[in-house]
């Protein structure tokens, strides 16, 4: 009997953005609910996945001036979260083989949380990419939550794109 399906394949719609700002390859997903909210999170197919990276470390501090550390947000209408762009950068990755990782936001919204446990852990981001191992939790304004996901491809448009970039290759 195949197991049922967990919170994410039950609640969650998954959307991809392939070759993010032009890097071949580094594609990252979003992970949408009902509610609007979305979480940030690696594609299958993102190099940092694959097998033999192993991550050196997670930064959050983007510029001199921007952390995505130091975002507080409180009270309903979501007071003090930074605003992000679709490019705005969430964090960079820094691997032992000295490649270096930018994971952007793929979206326009406000930042209510970012992932501390991927900092004391990295290995989680690798083992469970769409659950423990997110990046950071955006929520769009109402008002834009039905075409944020224009731009971004489905899971069955995502494959095709997978399929013919493995079909180049070989």
């Amino acid at each position: 009997m195949a197991a049922p399906p967990g919170v994410t394949e039950r609640y969650f719609t998954r959307w991809y953005k392939p070759d993010v700002k032009g890097n071949l390859c580094e594609d990252h997903c979003i992970l949408q609910h009902s509610n609007r909210i979305c979480v940030i999170t690696l594609a299958e197919a993102h190099p940092l996945l694959q097998n033999g990276k192993t991550i050196k470390s997670i930064n959050y501090q983007i510029s001199a001036n921007c952390s995505r550390l130091q975002n507080k947000v409180s009270g309903k209408s979501k007071r003090g979260a930074q605003f992000l762009t679709e490019l705005a950068p969430l964090c960079r990755i820094s691997c032992s083989d000295g490649k270096e990782y930018t994971i952007y936001s793929c979206i326009r919204g406000r930042l209510m949380e970012v992932n501390e446990n991927i900092l004391d852990n990295p290995a989680i981001l690798q083992e469970k990419p769409s659950t423990e191992g997110y990046i950071a939790v955006v929520l769009p304004k109402f008002e834009e939550s039905k075409t944020i996901t224009q731009g971004l491809l489905t899971q069955k448009e995502y494959e095709e794109v997978l399929l013919k970039r493995f079909n180049s290759t070989s």
